[in-house]
């Protein structure tokens, strides 16, 4: 396998060392580490060994930076899977979490996440999994409320038999 070399190594040692100085992005960093190691001279397998990559990934981001320099190994936005609610939808959830649950026939007084999955999918017919719904309360500016448990209060009339006393204060 033949060896792969960084092009203009002196020069671009100085400029990634001043790059991993600048950059906040961790995964932009670890990759400029592996080509840094690569552009001193180490093998690919060294560089992968020691940072825990493949060769492979090592000879994609040494290409990459030989072929477009910084802008060849930083990451691409990624913008994660789009919503399946409009944003009509989302309008009409944030007003019917604005109601209490009572009022479209279930039986809370709070909403959750559970019961917002339901509820989406009973008017929507969309499907979406708790934690989305969760996400979902956060994204629409609500806070997370847990009801407030119960304190168990005395029977009266338990607590009248149960008294050694009837209430008579001249009795001791």
């Amino acid at each position: 396998m033949r060896r792969l070399v960084v092009d203009n190594s002196p020069e671009s040692i100085a400029q990634i060392q001043q790059e991993i100085r600048r950059n906040n992005d961790s995964r932009y960093d670890h990759r400029l580490h592996g080509i840094l190691l690569v552009a001193q001279g180490q093998t690919c397998s060294y560089a992968a060994q020691l940072l825990g990559h493949t060769v492979k990934t090592l000879e994609n981001w040494v290409n990459a930076f030989n072929e477009n320099g910084f802008n060849g190994i930083k990451d691409e936005p990624r913008p994660g899977r789009p919503t399946s609610l409009t944003q009509e939808e989302l309008l009409q959830i944030d007003h019917d979490l604005r109601q209490n649950p009572r009022e479209f026939g279930y039986s809370q007084n709070l909403w959750d996440g559970k019961l917002l999955s339901h509820h989406i999918e009973k008017e929507f017919g969309k499907t979406i999994g708790t934690r989305q719904s969760q996400r979902l309360f956060h994204k629409l500016g609500f806070r997370q409320r847990k009801p407030r448990p119960l304190i168990a209060s005395s029977d009266p009339e338990k607590q009248a038999d149960f008294k050694k006393t009837d209430g008579d204060p001249t009795i001791l």
